[in-house]
Order: structure tokens, then sequence, then C-alpha cells
């Protein structure tokens, strides 16, 4: 088992460890019974961050802290096209970046991970790798003595870089100390070799690298080459036409998951339907095929998503 790995499993077994200190003392109830008191106070302690409530994860972490808003139910949509996707493998090792600065990939990167860690089956693990200006260890409530940064300067090991959230299913990898050369260390033989060993074994975890923007660095264009999948975040009213086609062709279209349209506001409900359909959030396409070479029902799909993509962008040609 590699190291990597060990890290992971470190981290869920004090998690599990740290949650079961937690719980109340016995009711006298018969092994195998639980009351309906513990069972609240059981979800409360495994859904609730321990979080200051004027802290930036209350108002950035929605899906945990506003589960049953509607910026939360597109995430569930999200988090649900991902999950049956099959081009042809699942993509578990996923990239989030945007064109420019402050159209909110950390914020999608986030949820995301969160949502993923909220479903029944998978765990998530969340690496910010925006070394120039990482966010995410706050968003948690987290400190970090070392992080990514780190690792790849041979600073520190996955026992010290990993961290356990109080998510029952998610780690984050921190980005550690702000480097001096954040672009040749993304780009290293280290960082490869990270995120080819991550890909190993991860039929139950999906990770989420939180990368920088595609315009203003070229850390993403390296990273990308790595990857399963790329899901491109673009802020509602706010990214211009031509940014968006200089940014997809900076990354392969063949590993575009999806563009996801940040700071939609619903109450435009001409634009919402025009524009992205009943999604509205999350505006899909890519690729992907069935056996025998024979064409599947969601490449069709999808192609189709791309082309009327392209054409409202203004880009020429067929999608392959």
């Amino acid at each position: 088992m590699s190291k990597i790995y060990q890290a992971l499993e470190k981290a869920e077994k004090e998690r599990a460890a740290e949650l079961e200190k937690k719980l109340p003392p016995s009711t006298g109830l018969q092994e195998g019974e639980v009351s309906q008191g513990e069972v609240a106070r059981i979800g409360e302690v495994c859904l609730k961050p321990e979080v200051s409530e004027g802290g930036v994860a209350r108002q950035d972490l929605v899906v945990y802290f506003e589960p049953n808003s509607l910026a939360s139910e597109q995430f569930r949509k999200l988090r649900a096209h991902l999950l049956k996707l099959k081009i042809p493998e699942p993509p578990k090792t996923i990239m989030v970046t945007s064109a420019t600065n402050g159209e909110g990939k950390s914020f999608v990167a986030a949820n995301l991970a969160v949502g993923i860690a909220n479903e029944l089956h998978f765990q998530a693990l969340l690496v910010d790798c925006d070394l120039r200006n990482p966010s995410l260890s706050k968003w948690f409530g987290l400190e970090e003595d070392r992080g990514l940064s780190d690792y790849l300067t041979g600073n520190g090991g996955p026992t010290e870089i990993i961290l356990r959230t109080e998510m029952e299913k998610l780690s984050l990898l921190p980005a550690g100390k702000v480097p001096d050369n954040p672009t040749e260390l993304i780009g290293s033989k280290r960082m490869e070799a990270l995120v080819q060993e991550l890909k190993l074994k991860t039929q139950e975890r999906y990770v989420i690298f939180d990368s920088t923007p595609l315009l203003a660095t070229t850390e993403p264009e390296v990273l990308s080459r790595w990857v399963d999948g790329i899901i491109l975040v673009v802020r509602a009213g706010l990214t211009p036409r031509e940014t968006i086609v200089q940014a997809l062709k900076r990354i392969e279209k063949e590993k575009i998951l999806g563009v996801v349209l940040n700071g939609l506001d619903f109450r435009t409900s001409a634009l919402h339907s025009r524009y992205f359909g009943s999604d509205g959030y999350y505006y899909k396409y890519g690729y992907g095929k069935k056996g025998n070479g024979e064409k599947s029902e969601e490449r069709t799909n999808r192609k189709g998503l791309l082309e009327s993509l392209r054409s409202r962008l203004g880009l020429t040609g067929s999608a392959r």
C-alpha cells in the first residue's frame, strides 16, 4: 500500500475515533438499539464542522451549511452527472479551474468535494493546488503546518500533509507555504507522480484538484495532462465570451467534463432557459464510448451540447 493511501486511511481512522469520543454515553439500550435522540446527535456530529460562526466557511461551504438551498441542489446535480460518467472509465481525478481570477473555482471545488463526500458510496480528497493564493484550509477551519508545496520540495511526508476534516468521508491536502516557484513545483516529476499515485485504488474515492486560473497561470495546463477530467468555472455576467474561448484552447477538449456557470441569478429565467436549459447551473459536454466502438446515447447528447456551446461562443468547426 502506498504512503499516500496509508496517510488517507490514518486520517479516516483518526476521524472515526474522534467521532466515537463525541458520541453520547450509553442510555441503557440493548446492543443494536438506538434511540431517536442518539441518531439526531450522531448526525449532527458527522455533518457540522467546528468552524466559527463568522468564518469564511459558513458563506462558502453552502452544501455543508445550507443543504436545502437552491445552490446545494445544483451541486447535487453536478455530482450526479459526474458519478454517472463512463468515458471510458469514470473520471476519478478532476481538476477544477477557471479562465481568470474571481470566477469561483475554489467555491465550486470545495462544494463539489463536500457533495461527493455526502454521497453514500464515495469518499473525497480535496487538493489545494492554488499555491499562489491558497484558501481551502481556512474554509474548513483547519490549521496547516505543511502542505502540497512542502511535499513537492521534499519537506513533508503524506501523513504530515493530509488533514482530516470533520466531515466523515472528506480529507484535505492543503497548499502549504506559498513558494517562490509554484509553476515549477506543479510541473515537477514529484507532482506528476503524486497525481498518478492518487489515481490508484480510487474505486471509492474522487480526488478534486483546485487549480489556478488558466489565463493567469501555466500550472493548470500542466496539471490537466495528468488528471482524468476538467471542470471549467465561468462567472455569470463577468466572463467575456472571448475569454472563455481562449481558456478552452489551453486544455484538451476530450477531458472537459463540463462548464459550471457560477453566480447565476435564477430569477432571470429567460437566460436560465435559453442559455443553459433546464439544469441552468451546469452545462455538460465531453466524450464517451460504449464497447465495440459503438457511439453511446451519452456521447451523442453531449456532442450536441458541445456544438450548441461552440455556436454560442462563436467557434467554428464541429466537435469530434
